[in-house]
């Protein structure tokens, strides 16, 4: 249980609402779901499984949670920790075992970045074990921090305007994703895994290297939210708020076919 202060209880609430409006908002969980929570051993994913539990307790339908983990055989992972906080949670558990760091360590040359080789090996293997265990929707821990950071690093290394999506069916249409904590702040997730004391596993893989370029769009946004509060929210709220008019993409805007009304044509003509 969370501690039993006023404030620690304003951000449980806050939280756990903001995670039913966005499966309200997005169909991200329904009747009858299996749903496949992924657990990392970070406060991301620690949180979206104690918010998802007390949901389910407090839905008006019936729903389905399977906690996953990939050990990913990292050296020094502490294997017992996730087996023993799922068991003491009451929840059904999987631990998959696959040797991806030594893909990783062996692919990618030292000093260059690990993270897209890891996250394609570990998303092949999340999709796989979905299937095997007749999953409908795959949860993941990403939130609204995550979802901006994304969008910037898309346009500026990608030159596309796109991000993390709260929901999102898998190309080969075989699994949906779906992000719960789409609408919940980094801050306070950070606040509500230090108080709940969850025995964080850190990664020493993609976690220990420091010069990411999302690490530096992480940085430029805190600054930015510094320099004048809201404006990450504005971001966020501008993630749902597209006008395609205005922007400069015809396969998303018929631009050839825009012309005067029809009526002003008439008066024109006259």
């Amino acid at each position: 249980m969370v501690p039993a202060s006023h404030s620690l209880s304003k951000i449980q609430r806050k939280l756990r609402g903001q995670v039913a409006k966005a499966s309200a908002d997005f169909g991200l969980i329904e009747p009858g779901d299996r749903v496949m929570v992924c657990l990392s051993g970070g406060k991301d994913s620690y949180t979206m499984l104690t918010l998802l539990q007390e949901i389910q307790k407090k839905a008006p339908f019936p729903f389905e949670l399977i906690a996953v983990n990939l050990d990913q055989k990292q050296p020094g992972f502490p294997e017992h920790v996730l087996p023993e906080y799922l068991e003491n949670q009451g929840v059904e558990f999987h631990i998959i075992e696959e040797d991806t760091y030594s893909i990783v360590t062996e692919v990618i040359p030292e000093g260059k970045t690990t993270c897209g080789l890891c996250s394609r090996l570990r998303r092949g293997i999340l999709y796989r074990v979905a299937n095997e265990l007749k999953v409908d929707k795959i949860a993941l821990g990403h939130h609204r921090d995550d979802m901006v950071e994304t969008l910037f690093l898309n346009m500026f290394f990608g030159a596309k305007m796109k991000s993390m999506p709260p929901k999102l069916r898998s190309d080969d249409g075989q699994n949906v994703v779906i992000r719960p904590m789409a609408y919940c702040k980094e801050s306070d997730i950070e606040t509500f895994a230090t108080a709940m004391a969850y025995p964080i596993i850190p990664c020493n893989l993609c976690g220990s290297q420091e010069n990411l370029q999302r690490q530096a769009i992480k940085m430029m946004l805190r600054d930015w939210d510094r320099i004048q509060p809201g404006r990450v929210d504005n971001i966020f709220k501008a993630m749902s708020n597209i006008t395609p008019s205005h922007m400069c993409d015809p396969e998303q805007f018929d631009f050839k076919a825009l012309s005067i009304s029809p009526s002003f044509q008439m008066l024109k003509q006259q």
